[in-house]
C-alpha cells in the first residue's frame, strides 16, 4: 500500500500545495507551526474521513475560504485508486473515488489503512477509557465493514434511546417502547463486544514480544480487555439498569462503556506506570497494530510518526526505524540530527516553512 501524490487547496494554512512522495521514508521537518502536520492530517482524512484532532470539517478550511480539496493517488493491490475530498463550511464532505461519487463518507474506509503515532498517544494509555475505546473503534472499522456498520447502528440507538429516557422522565408511560431500543442496542451491541475481544486477544499476542524487546526484557506488558458486560449479559444488564438509566437520563450498560488495561509486571500502567513507561508502552502498541494490520490484510499499512522521535531515546528510535522497513512512512520533525546522528536512511526530504514547501 502506497501513497503516490499528495493534492491540497485551502486545507489548513495550504492555500495549493502538489507533492509527490517515496515508496520509502518520507521527511518533513521545520519550525513549529509552519503546516507539517498539517500534511498528515489531510492523509489520515482520507484514510478515515475524519482528522485525527478530532476537530470539524469547517475548522480545516483556510481561513477566509469556503471550501478546501484534498486529492490524493495511491496504489493498493497493484490499482491505482484516486480520491478527491471536497469540505464544505456549510454542508457534508464530498468524496469520489476513481471519478465516482459515493453516497456515504463511510464507503471511503477500509480503502487506505494509516497507523498514525504523535505524542498525544500517551493519551491511549494514561486518560480514560474513552480514548482507548477510540482507539479500538477506529482500528477495527478500518480493518472490518461489518464492524464500521454495527458500531454507527449502535451510536445511532444510543442516541436515539437516551433521547426517549428524557422523555420517560416525563411521561412515564412510554417506557415500554424501551424495548424497542433495548433489543436493537443488544443485536449490535453484542457484535461489537465479540469482535473487540477478539481483536484485544490477537494484538496481546503480538504487544507482549514487541513490550519485552523495546524495555530490554525488563518488562512484560499484558493488554486485556475489560468489557462493561458480555454479549451474553447485555440484554439482561439493560433490563436491571432501566429504572437508573430512567433516572440518569442516559445508557449505563453497553460497549460504549468498555476499556481495556495494560499491565507492566502487574503494575497497572494507566494509574501507576511513569510516563516513560507509558511512552514505551504507546510505542510497543503502535508497532503491533503495524503487524496486526499487515497480518488481517496481507498488504503494509502506511505509517505516519509525528513528532514522534524526539520523545524516544537513541536505542528506541532505533528500534523503531528498524522495524519499519518496507513501509512506507512519513516523519515530521523539527530538525533532521536525529536522522543524521543514527545515519538514518532518508528518501524524500521536505522542509516547510509558513505552508510553504521546499523538496519532493
Amino acid at each position: 500500500m502506497i501513497i503516490k501524490s499528495l493534492e491540497l487547496s485551502n486545507f489548513r494554512n495550504y492555500e495549493s500545495l502538489q507533492l509527490e512522495f517515496s515508496e520509502g521514508t518520507n521527511i518533513f521537518y521545520g519550525d513549529n507551526a509552519q503546516g507539517k502536520t498539517n500534511i498528515l492530517e489531510s492523509l489520515y482524512m482520507i484514510s478515515t474521513t475524519k482528522s485525527h484532532r478530532g476537530v470539524k470539517d469547517r475548522d480545516l478550511i483556510r481561513f477566509g475560504q469556503e471550501e478546501a480539496h484534498i486529492r490524493t493517488v495511491l496504489i493498493k493491490n497493484d490499482l491505482d485508486y484516486q480520491v478527491d475530498m471536497h469540505l464544505r463550511k456549510s454542508k457534508t464532505k464530498g468524496i469520489a473515488i476513481n471519478g465516482q461519487r459515493i453516497r456515504k463518507a463511510s464507503e471511503l474506509i477500509g480503502l487506505l489503512h494509516i497507523v498514525f503515532f504523535s505524542p498525544e498517544d500517551l493519551s491511549i494509555v494514561k486518560d480514560g477509557p474513552a480514548q482507548r475505546r477510540r482507539f479500538l473503534d477506529m482500528e477495527l472499522c478500518q480493518l472490518d465493514s461489518s464492524y464500521l456498520h454495527d458500531l454507527n447502528q449502535y451510536n445511532k440507538t444510543i442516541d436515539q434511546r437516551n433521547k426517549l429516557l428524557k422523555d420517560v422522565w416525563q411521561f412515564p408511560q412510554l417506557a415500554d417502547t424501551l424495548d424497542v431500543w433495548d433489543d436493537q442496542l443488544v443485536t449490535y451491541g453484542s457484535r461489537i463486544i465479540a469482535r473487540r475481544k477478539e481483536f484485544i486477544e490477537e494484538l496481546a499476542q503480538i504487544v507482549g514480544t514487541i513490550h519485552e524487546k523495546l524495555s530490554g526484557g525488563r518488562e512484560k506488558l499484558v493488554i486485556s480487555y475489560e468489557p462493561n458486560c458480555s454479549e451474553q449479559d447485555l440484554a439482561a444488564r439493560l433490563r436491571d439498569s432501566r429504572n437508573k438509566d430512567i433516572h440518569l437520563k442516559m445508557t449505563s450498560a453497553g460497549p460504549h462503556r468498555d476499556d481495556f488495561s495494560f499491565v507492566g509486571n502487574e503494575i497497572d500502567l494507566r494509574k501507576f506506570g511513569s510516563q516513560g513507561q507509558q511512552r514505551t508502552c504507546a510505542l510497543s502498541l503502535k508497532l503491533a497494530e503495524i503487524e496486526l494490520v499487515t497480518r488481517l490484510i496481507g498488504d503494509k499499512p502506511v505509517l505516519m510518526l509525528d513528532d514522534v522521535l524526539s520523545e524516544l531515546d537513541s536505542r528506541r528510535q532505533n528500534y523503531l526505524m528498524n522495524t519499519i522497513g518496507g513501509i512506507q512512512t512519513m516523519i515530521t520533525c523539527t530538525g533532521l540530527d536525529e536522522f543524521v546522528n543514527n545515519r538514518f536512511e532518508i528518501d524524500q526530504l521536505y522542509h516547510i516553512e509558513n505552508g510553504q514547501v521546499a523538496g519532493g
